[in-house]
């Protein structure tokens, strides 16, 4: 029998952080959260875009605001932590979302490109799992870790060898914490989302077809149903694909 009370929303209560949460995907993920119930917190490097859509949120009734934060910046990500623990009383999800790419080919990657990248997409989740951890673990809360991939963690194209060097090493750090952290009571999933309608895919694929990609809102409740999961279900891995993209089976 479900034991959730007759109205109550499913996330009533659960303080959520979103890492680059002001459009694409994180603004998708902070809408169908926020909409569950969720108190969410979106941080991300764009204050303005942030609170742009923090205003457009809690325009729709959901309890959300913005905070300017740099996850490849571990002073940064620490603050973040400590403010919304102090503020909320602790902290029980964090989606690691944020993201960048540099598509150019090996000889034109500069140090300083393969550097940015690898600290924001691989840096930043560890960053924000290592810092949320202290909350987490305090008194056995437990908690809810989901890192956003892309499918760029199983496969490989020309000109993304920053981005698929990330993406892969962000797989095995997920399943690393996912064994790790399982004991603490904190729950840690991949989410590997497949070709997408946002500007993150749109702005750097050219040649992307619009009609193939899916609906980011498809994969934020992909990310609902992982963190809806009974208390004793865990699910480590979830991938979620466009039904045009053929390059899988």
């Amino acid at each position: 029998m479900d034991t959730q009370a007759a109205g109550t929303a499913p996330l009533s209560g659960k303080v959520v952080i979103v890492t680059g949460g002001s459009r694409g995907l994180g603004a998708a993920i902070a809408e169908v959260l926020g909409r569950d119930g969720a108190r969410v917190v979106i941080g991300d490097l764009s204050l303005d875009r942030a609170q742009e859509r923090a205003l457009q949120l809690r325009a729709h009734g959901i309890d959300c605001e913005a905070h300017l934060v740099d996850v490849g910046d571990d002073e940064q990500v620490q603050a973040l932590m400590e403010h919304v623990d102090a503020t909320f009383g602790g902290i029980d999800i964090v989606v690691n979302n944020a993201a960048v790419d540099v598509p150019l080919p090996l000889h034109e990657l500069s140090v300083s490109d393969w550097d940015r990248v690898l600290r924001t997409n691989l840096c930043g989740p560890f960053l924000v799992a290592k810092h949320v951890l202290r909350v987490m673990a305090r008194e056995g809360r437990g908690g809810h870790i989901v890192n956003v991939l892309s499918t760029a963690s199983k496969r490989a194209w020309p000109n993304a060898s920053a981005y698929q060097a990330t993406q892969w090493g962000l797989l095995g750090l997920s399943h690393a914490l996912h064994a790790e952290l399982r004991p603490q009571g904190i729950k840690v999933c991949a989410v590997l989302a497949g070709g997408m309608r946002t500007p993150f895919a749109l702005d750097r694929v050219a040649q992307a077809d619009p009609d193939g990609l899916q609906d980011p809102l498809h994969v934020a409740r992909a990310v609902r149903f992982v963190l809806l999961q009974p208390e004793g279900t865990v699910v480590p891995e979830i991938m979620v694909l466009p039904m045009g993209e053929t390059s899988w089976p």
